[in-house]
């Protein structure tokens, strides 16, 4: 028999919810392991033990809300500091994009609680994703995630065709080996990146070890989402059918 492991976490590796999401729900007896309730934080199971969930656990989770953001320059992704302002505060009702595709009704409760899922550093625009669901943002940002990024990035200075093989694989940052990526010309002065690791200011930090500076970058996509046409600034939901 394969060796116990904490039932919350069993409920994460199966994509349920979020080890948080796990014990709030545990702690509520919203969940069971082979037809009985569990309602002790801790509790060790089987991975061939059956987990079912009270159905109040579903209908919670489906009320949560999952927001698309095209991010201006001056806001961090997360908590506020050295005086900037967190990205959060820009989703409200009237940043909402008009065109938004979603039928979803807007409600206050969907601004609380929202977290962002990934960094865009302070300097950069384009899609940052922020969710109260905790499978999206263990999806995004979990140990093995392997969501692909894919930024626009506007460069000075040269690169020969060497370079551009080191941009791709062969870079070091913080002393470790960076994971393969995905680097191409758009135009002659801009690259298009797709990575599946997101560390901090790599791919300015990228540019700097190959002798280029970085003038402006944007993040266009987060796995199978796109940024489109949402403007800077503005906000829409992730819809019903749409998975990263």
């Amino acid at each position: 028999m394969s060796a116990a492991l904490r039932l919350s976490k069993r409920m994460a590796e199966l994509g349920l919810c979020s080890r948080r999401e796990a014990d709030e729900w545990i702690d509520k007896g919203w969940v069971y392991v082979d037809g009985e309730r569990i309602s002790v934080l801790g509790t060790k199971i089987f991975p061939e033990q059956r987990i079912s969930i009270d159905r109040r656990a579903g209908q919670e989770q489906q009320a949560r809300v999952t927001v698309l953001l095209n991010k201006p320059i001056g806001f961090v992704s997360g908590q506020a500091e050295d005086g900037h302002r967190p990205a959060s505060v820009l989703i409200t009702e009237n940043t909402r994009w008009r065109a938004d595709p979603t039928r979803v009704d807007f409600r206050p409760a969907h601004i609380s609680h929202l977290a962002p899922a990934g960094r865009l550093d302070i300097d950069s625009t384009g899609l940052l994703v922020l969710t109260q669901d905790g499978r999206v943002a263990r999806k995004l940002i979990g140990a093995d995630s392997l969501i692909e990024k894919e930024y626009l990035v506007r460069v000075k200075g040269s690169l020969d065709d060497a370079g551009l093989q080191r941009l791709r694989h062969g870079l070091f940052l913080d002393d470790q080996a960076l994971q393969p990526a995905r680097v191409s010309w758009q135009n002659r002065d801009q690259l298009i990146f797709i990575l599946q690791e997101g560390k901090k200011r790599q791919i300015r930090r990228m540019c700097e070890l190959v002798g280029l500076s970085v003038l402006g970058l944007k993040r266009v996509r987060i796995g199978r989402v796109m940024l489109g046409a949402l403007p800077i600034g503005h906000w829409r939901y992730l819809g019903p059918h749409e998975q990263f």
